[in-house]
Order: structure tokens, then sequence, then C-alpha cells
């Protein structure tokens, strides 16, 4: 097993993390100096006696000082062998770890984290961000995870160029390495660690603002295929609503004996038409990015559904339309349609069998 510990001006503590894993366990370890202070650099120096130290000139984040060492496992041709990466704060007790790698060693094709369950006196800041991402994850990708925020995990070296390529350069690595096992269909495995913060987790680099915002910036951005679908989609709704009615002016269109009438029912080929243009958007955007899917017949399972959806569109609108405005009645109509239409798409539209 190869323990990664990226470090930012880190103190005793992770000196003692080593003497412990040293005594404890057979691990490679490496450890990333991710820019410390020169005040620091003493810590390093006795470190790097036993252990392996890579450094960065300056502060690089936390995302990129893994990276760094997973480019440098992969130089030294490591394979079959399995990578776990530990904060430098001492808040991964040395029987997690091992445990952690334990499992990992049941399920070496997983990503395994050792999940946190934030019993007794937690910060406030922690419990409470924890648990909206982990809310915002679960509807975005229908993956529960219950500590999405964990720095112990464990993964083998054959996923490593997979570990490498992930966006993110900070704290969002970690939400993005997620993201991307959701999308790859590689499984994740949960192992339930110990709760511990040290001073209240003062030691912590995390910038509240500035680091939540990558998360969550990216979270969103992970569902952002469907909410430019239906832009499009409601947009040419009430456009093409619009122009039936103006250019029309009752005549309707004959075509082989059967008479259109656009401006007795202008929201059906408005409708019908902004959905066909919407759904090209998303297919494509769902397939490609959103699912990462190479299902075949994805094509015909969307339109099958595309087809229900529309029906149960069109008939709600014709309901609402008596008491409400068109661009009212559609918002309420697909707040109602968009979570069961989500949920479909992942399980029966884009759904890779075997994962």
């Amino acid at each position: 097993m190869i323990a990664v510990i990226p470090a930012y001006d880190p103190d005793e503590k992770l000196l003692n993390l080593i003497m412990e894993l040293q005594s404890k366990t057979d691990y490679l370890i490496v450890v990333v100096n991710d820019g410390s202070d020169n005040s620091n650099l003493s810590l390093f120096d006795e470190i790097e006696r036993s252990v392996t130290v890579l450094h960065h000139e300056v502060n690089k984040g936390k995302g990129r000082a893994m990276k760094t060492a997973f480019e440098w496992i992969k130089a030294q041709g490591f394979s079959n062998e399995g990578i776990i990466t530990v904060d430098a704060d001492g808040q991964h007790l040395i029987d997690d770890i091992k445990k952690v790698s334990e499992v990992w060693r049941k399920h070496p094709e997983a990503l395994v984290l050792g999940s946190r369950m934030f019993t007794g006196k937690v910060p406030f800041k922690s419990r409470f961000g924890n648990g909206i991402t982990r809310a915002i994850f679960a509807t975005s990708t229908g993956v529960r995870v219950y500590d999405t925020q964990t720095g112990l995990r464990a993964f083998s070296t054959e996923l490593i160029d997979r570990m490498i390529a992930i966006d993110g350069e900070r704290y969002e690595y970690e939400i993005n390495q997620l993201l991307t096992c959701t999308r790859q269909h590689i499984p994740i495995v949960e192992e339930t660690i110990e709760t511990v913060y040290i001073n209240k987790n003062e030691t912590s680099h995390f910038d509240v603002i500035k680091d939540s915002w990558k998360i969550y910036r990216t979270i969103l951005a992970f569902a952002g295929s469907s909410i430019i679908s239906w832009i499009v989609d409601y947009l040419l709704l009430l456009l093409l609503t619009g122009l039936f009615s103006a250019i029309t002016n009752g005549a309707g269109f004959n075509i082989h004996g059967f008479v259109l009438n656009f401006t007795a029912e202008p929201k059906l080929p408005a409708l019908v038409i902004a959905r066909i243009v919407s759904s090209i958007v998303n297919y494509v955007l769902n397939k490609n990015v959103v699912f990462s899917s190479k299902s075949r017949g994805s094509v015909f399972r969307y339109y099958v559904l595309a087809v229900i959806v529309l029906a149960v569109n069109y008939l709600l609108l014709h309901v609402l339309d008596a008491i409400m405005p068109l661009w009212l009645a559609q918002i309420i109509v697909q707040l109602v349609i968009y979570p069961v239409n989500f949920v479909a798409q992942r399980k029966f539209v884009f759904h890779n069998k075997g994962n």
C-alpha cells in the first residue's frame, strides 16, 4: 500500500502520523510539501530521512499535491498496488487507515472512502457543509455518498491515469473525483471511520467561501444539461406560441385534407417543435457529458421517454391553462416533471448493464 499525504504548513502531528504509520504498517509513504513556509522546512528535512518527500516551490492546492504524488508513483512503475490518501492534520486514525486499506483489498476495482458519521462534537460548518454537499450530490448523480469531503480514500494504481486527469487543483478535486467515478461507473464503497476534529478543525486550510463555491459550482455544473435544455424548451415554447397565433390569423393549414388550426390551439405545435429542439440538445449533453453513457439503444429509449414526458407536459398545461398564464404554468409543470425525468433517464435511458 502506498500512503499519499499532501501537506501545507504542517506541525508535529504530521511527524507523529508518519511515525505511527511506520511502526504499525509496511506502507510506502509519499509526502508532498505543497509550498509550505520556510519555517516548516526543518520538519520536512526530518521526515525526508525515512520517507519520500516531493516539493512544490509555491502552494498549488491539495488537488495538485495529490496529482504530483500520483505522477511520481506512476513514474516508478508501480502496478496492482493500492494508493491511500491521508490528511496531514492527524484527524485520520491509524486503525481507520488500516481498515480502509483492508476494504480496498476486498474491492480493488472501487474507490473506497473512509466516511465519517459526524457524531459527537463536530464544528457546525463541517456538519452543515457536508450535509448540503451530500444532498446536492445525491440529487445530481443519483449516487448516495454520506461523506463527500473525506480525505481518506483508497484506489488501485490501475486507476491512476484517470485520477491524474481529473480537473481541480484545490479542494474541488475531491468532489470531482467522486463525480468522475459516477460518470465512468467506478464503484464507490464507504467504510465508517471515527469522526475526529482537533481544536475544532482550526488547522484546516479550507476557505469556506472560495473553496465551497468551487465544490458547489462543480456539482451544479453536473446538472447544467437539464438547465440548458429547459431554457431552450421554455423560450421556444413562448416564442412559437406567439408566432403561430399571430401569423395564422385563424386560417390554419390544410395538409392533405387535415386542418391544423394554430390559432385555436397554438400551444400543441409550439410545444412539439420546442421539445424536439431541446430534446436533441438534452440528449447530446446527457449522453456525452452527464452520464458518459455508451449504452446501445439509448436514442430509442430516450425518445420513448420524451414522448411520454411530452404527453404529460401537454396534459398538465391544458389543465393549468384555465387558471394561470402559460409562462407560469410551464415553470410549474417543469418543476414537477424534472426530477421524475432525471431519474428515468439515469435508470432507464443511459444505464449501462453491469454497472
